[in-house]
């Protein structure tokens, strides 16, 4: 059983954990340097008003996903981002499908009309979760470079909440 909340600063460590994971198995996020607690600490403080951070808790009450939302100043004032990030091997079992009922409720709440999710290209596993909760491609970036000097292509798919 998969339990959805808010993710509070006690969370961050946990997430860290989880993301850095990701981030060393490389391959599907764009971020390329590790992160400490601290630094999604301060990510979730900022624009803390405009933003919304859940986390997807086993039954053992460990943190097995999370997702946020936050303003983008490349995005119309009406879109915000979208990021989500599941533990290794626990995919496809409803984790993400249970972070975004509460994300896209909470987008709504904060009165927000679209959801953007900007993906890597070669991000099977992401470009697929989106497409299965209903987001439709809207623009594509070529030959983007990330943090480490590699470049991808990315894919933005959009949401709409209205």
């Amino acid at each position: 059983m998969i339990d959805v909340r808010r993710a509070m600063v006690l969370d961050c460590r946990s997430m860290a954990r989880l993301l850095n994971a990701i981030i060393e198995k490389g391959g599907t996020t764009a971020l390329t340097r590790p992160v400490t607690a601290d630094d999604i600490a301060k990510r979730m403080e900022s624009n803390a008003d405009r933003s919304a951070w859940h986390v997807a808790l086993d039954g053992e009450e460990q943190v097995v996903g999370f997702q946020w939302i936050m303003p983008n100043l490349k995005l119309p004032s009406e879109a915000v981002d979208i990021a989500t990030f599941v533990q290794l091997g626990q995919t496809g079992l409803g984790i993400g499908s249970a972070l975004f009922t509460a994300t896209a409720g909470a987008a709504k709440d904060l009165g927000y009309e679209w959801i953007n999710a900007t993906i890597r290209a070669d991000n099977d596993g992401g470009l697929t979760y989106y497409q299965s909760r209903g987001f439709r491609d809207w623009a594509f970036d070529e030959n983007v470079a990330l943090a480490d000097g590699q470049r991808v292509d990315k894919i933005s798919k959009r949401f709409d909440l209205t």
